[in-house]
């Protein structure tokens, strides 16, 4: 996998970073359209953060496709996986809906092929590998979501934002748990 990938998700929503999903975005995703047309915001810049989201979301269920078709995973961790996968899905026709909503066009899926040369699906070749695979982007999606809550004005919108983050924590947890590996020692460990 390429260490650019869990960087890329924290940077994406950070915000700290250069680029964070304005309020009406947010309450798009949500479902919130009331909070949404009482919100102000560039919608051509919001577009385009949405469509590397949508990115993102893509990379993430073809990740999980990868492992499922890998012969790797071993129920029930596989039930797991596809699990994960349809919640990613659930990400990505949310983000498509908003992005058209918006008068954007949704940036288009690569081939599963394309997506296994950049996550290096060839140097998978164990349960554990696809796994780690797995947990390291979750990990980096728990982080970007923390990382947008302090933007919000809106009460409301940072509590989205925080649901979206304990769901990719979730994931993680479970990743972590199938790996056998302990829970963090340390207090604070996620958004950081």
């Amino acid at each position: 996998m390429s260490t650019l990938l869990v960087p890329a998700r924290r940077s994406f929503l950070s915000s700290s970073g250069k680029a964070t999903l304005s309020v009406a975005a947010i309450a798009l995703l949500a479902g919130r359209a009331d909070l949404a047309s009482a919100a102000t915001g560039d919608a051509a810049k919001d577009v385009d953060i949405l469509n590397v989201a949508l990115g993102l979301e893509h990379e993430a269920i073809n990740a999980y496709q990868l492992g499922a078709t890998s012969g790797l995973l071993q129920k029930p961790v596989l039930d797991v996986a596809v699990l994960f996968q349809s919640h990613h899905k659930s990400h990505r026709d949310a983000l498509i809906a908003t992005i058209e909503k918006m008068g954007g066009k949704p940036v288009t899926e690569k081939s599963i092929n394309d997506y296994a040369k950049a996550l290096n699906a060839a140097s998978l070749t164990s349960q554990a590998d696809v796994l780690n695979l797995a947990a390291r982007l979750e990990m980096g999606a728990t982080n970007a979501y923390l990382g947008v809550i302090p933007a919000f004005k809106d009460h409301n919108l940072a509590q989205i934002a925080g649901r979206l983050a304990a769901d990719e924590t979730m994931h993680w947890t479970a990743l972590t748990s199938a790996l056998g590996r302990p829970l963090p020692a340390k207090a604070l460990s996620f958004g950081a």
